[in-house]
């Protein structure tokens, strides 16, 4: 046999096993790529064709929520879901708040396909989907804790020398059965060093949820306006209220209720009075990015004479900065038909503001 014979023949002979030896180099030298592959084993198929894959986190509001290595987290409507099959199991709360055993979510010809080991398969419209991977607290396990604590300073040094400082802080504590609110704002301003703004507010609440969305509770409110002649305005009494939405896109709420408010002045006489008062609160982040509009109002009417009543207004936009921060841009309404002498019945702030949220 040929020399050349030989040598092909020992080539041919070890090649497979360097082949072999050289795919398993590889395999040992990727192992991110390897491990990414398995990590996005959820499908969604869209009513347009289009199909998606990556990890699905959760659904709320008519939302699912997927990350994806392609274009980070996306958030997809429930109507436009033709069908949707997850790797692992999640955990299913309907809208009648049965919670499903972990089960992977399944949703088939558009509709909730419910599988479990110890019950039948059967479908349900997808209406029926209320969460997936719901919050401790949404199952009735202790409460949600969130809130904000923000500042607006400004110093101005030159012909006039000014100080300005807002502060807020509001700390939530939402069950399934009720809401702890706790709040206190102020602003104290100088100009060439006196005092020429010098107020605070501060307010404690309690709900409590009925069946659905109504909710009774009460609440104790003081303010300080040192400028306007208040010394303390304090306020005390018994509301009730409707959550009408609670998502994302649109939060609503609003309560009547009736209360004791009593006036103490700096200088004009005292007064206290029987008075119904009111609240309505709403927020929406339909401008998207994680945005926020709010609008904020209370009012306070006295029943022992119609003419005398007060309206604070809030209208805000805050956007999220780095990590937790979050800055927002507010104009603040407070109108007292009532004022004393020599002050406007209408004061208006614009600010600023930069807070923690958590």
């Amino acid at each position: 046999m040929a020399p050349e014979q030989v040598k092909n023949m020992a080539v041919s002979k070890y090649l497979p096993g360097v082949c072999l030896g050289f795919s398993a180099l590889l395999a040992a030298s990727f192992p991110v790529q390897a491990e990414d592959a398995q990590q996005y084993r959820d499908e969604i198929l869209l009513k347009s064709g289009s199909k998606i894959l990556g990890t699905v986190t959760g659904s709320r509001d008519g939302i699912v929520t997927i990350d994806t290595d392609f274009a980070g987290t996306l958030n997809i409507e429930l109507d436009k879901i033709a069908s949707l099959q997850t790797d692992s199991p999640v955990l299913i709360q309907l809208a009648n708040e049965t919670v499903v055993p972990e089960q992977p979510l399944r949703i088939e010809d558009e509709m909730l396909v419910i599988d479990t080991a110890t019950s039948p398969e059967e479908t349900l419209a997808l209406s029926e989907l209320l969460l997936v991977n719901p919050e401790p607290w949404e199952l009735g396990q202790g409460y949600k804790w969130s809130g904000v604590a923000s500042l607006a300073m400004s110093m101005e040094r030159g012909n006039t020398d000014t100080d300005e400082l807002d502060y807020r802080l509001e700390s939530i504590w939402r069950s399934k059965q009720d809401r702890y609110t706790v709040r206190y704002e102020g602003e104290k301003d100088k100009t060439n060093n006196e005092t020429n703004v010098d107020k605070w507010y501060a307010k404690g609440k309690y709900d409590y949820f009925f069946d659905g969305p109504v909710y009774g509770g009460f609440q104790l409110s003081a303010e300080h306006d040192k400028f306007t002649d208040l010394d303390l305005r304090y306020l005390v009494g018994p509301f009730i209220g409707r959550q009408f939405y609670e998502a994302p896109i649109l939060t609503l709420s609003a309560e009547v209720g009736t209360s004791y408010v009593n006036e103490d002045f700096i200088v004009a006489e005292d007064d206290d009075y029987a008075a119904a008062n009111w609240a309505l609160n709403a927020s929406s982040n339909y401008l998207g990015g994680d945005s926020r509009l709010y609008f904020d109002h209370r009012g306070i009417l006295s029943l022992e004479d119609t003419s005398d009543y007060i309206l604070n207004t809030t209208f805000g936009l805050a956007f999220p900065l780095l990590w937790s921060l979050e800055a927002a841009a507010e104009v603040v309404l407070d109108y007292d038909s009532g004022a004393q002498e020599d002050v406007d019945e209408l004061d208006q702030t614009y600010r600023f503001r930069v807070g923690y949220t958590w």
